[in-house]
């Protein structure tokens, strides 16, 4: 098993390049990896059994988490609970009714106040002389669902950020099913959740599981959950929602420091890792390798150009290099 903690040159290879003017700008090193329905390797692009942080490419595997362990969750609920939300009105009501439902209120949350993401709610909170909040965090509603896990399951909701606590215990176990990985590093996630390593190739394969899963199941439950509420797994134009949006049947979930992971509605996955923490490729990167193992994305061609701007106007792209 290799390691990318400290990755050394002969791990990553490059993935991307930025053209401004038709001058290669900068460029983009890191690991990708496409797997079949059977999760056989199709694409691999430097160390793909390297270890990573999946950060919030993690949460619909965490959702599965908090489904095992007791959380009673409707598909709107899951899909917030799965997702990194932009702090808009339909985010924040989701998240309070999954609270409301086991006699919580927003102070149990412990991830940290945040302003939204999105930009017009972000304004209007500004207007109207608001301030950060614990439910706009965009983890809000992953923090939710372990609360009511822990409710639901007799434990209580105090301690539930802990690696021990009964939640985290599950979701750990989840996590080391579905990608097939037993994790060596418990780290802390910028919300305050543990976070666990993975291989990508593992990270590959739990989202290509997620994605043929039977509906009865957790995972499949998680799936039709972000399926039919896209909107609620990012938020007004965010590249995850515009994905599943365009691509019905598509699971789509990016991470921190530039990680990212999808699977097709037959279970073809990708996962990559770009190791500069960029997230401004990711998406066009990961259409483009599933695109070069035979699957259609015109759908989504709009998501596979980033456009490098002069003066608002386009001058260059980022582009995949793979």
């Amino acid at each position: 098993m290799g390691s990318l903690g400290v990755p050394g040159l002969e791990a990553v290879v490059q993935l991307a390049e930025v053209v401004r003017s038709g001058f290669v700008e900068s460029r983009h090193f890191g690991i990708a990896v496409v797997l079949s329905p059977a999760g056989e390797v199709l694409c691999a692009l430097g160390d793909v059994d390297g270890l990573v942080l999946p950060r919030s490419t993690a949460k619909p595997l965490q959702a599965v988490g908090s489904l095992v362990a007791g959380a009673k969750l409707d598909q709107r609920q899951t899909a917030v609970a799965a997702g990194s939300h932009t702090g808009e009105d339909q985010h924040v009501l989701v998240v309070r009714e999954i609270l409301a439902s086991v006699d919580l209120g927003e102070d149990a949350l412990e991830c940290p106040p945040d302003w939204p993401e999105n930009e017009a709610a972000r304004f209007g909170l500004i207007q109207a002389f608001g301030g950060p909040e614990r439910i706009l965090m965009n983890c809000s509603g992953k923090h939710a669902a372990m609360l009511a896990a822990m409710v639901a399951s007799g434990n209580g909701p105090a301690g539930y950020l802990s690696p021990g606590s009964y939640v985290q215990k599950v979701v750990a176990a989840e996590l080391g099913r579905l990608t097939g990985h037993t994790a060596s590093v418990v780290a802390g996630d910028g919300c305050g959740t543990p976070l666990y390593d993975v291989s990508l190739r593992g990270l590959a394969r739990a989202f290509g599981r997620l994605a043929v899963a039977s509906s009865g199941t957790p995972e499949g439950r998680v799936a039709a959950a972000m399926r039919a509420h896209p909107e609620l797994v990012g938020g007004t134009g965010h590249a995850n929602t515009e994905v599943m949006r365009l691509l019905p049947g598509f699971l789509a979930k990016g991470g921190a420091e530039g990680v990212l992971a999808m699977a097709s509605p037959e279970g073809y996955s990708v996962a990559l890792k770009v190791i500069d923490g960029s997230p401004r490729i990711t998406t066009a990167l990961a259409l483009t390798l599933l695109s070069t193992v035979g699957l259609d994305m015109t759908p989504a061609h709009s998501l596979t150009t980033v456009a490098v701007l002069s003066g608002g106007s386009p001058v260059g792209r980022i582009q995949p290099t793979v």
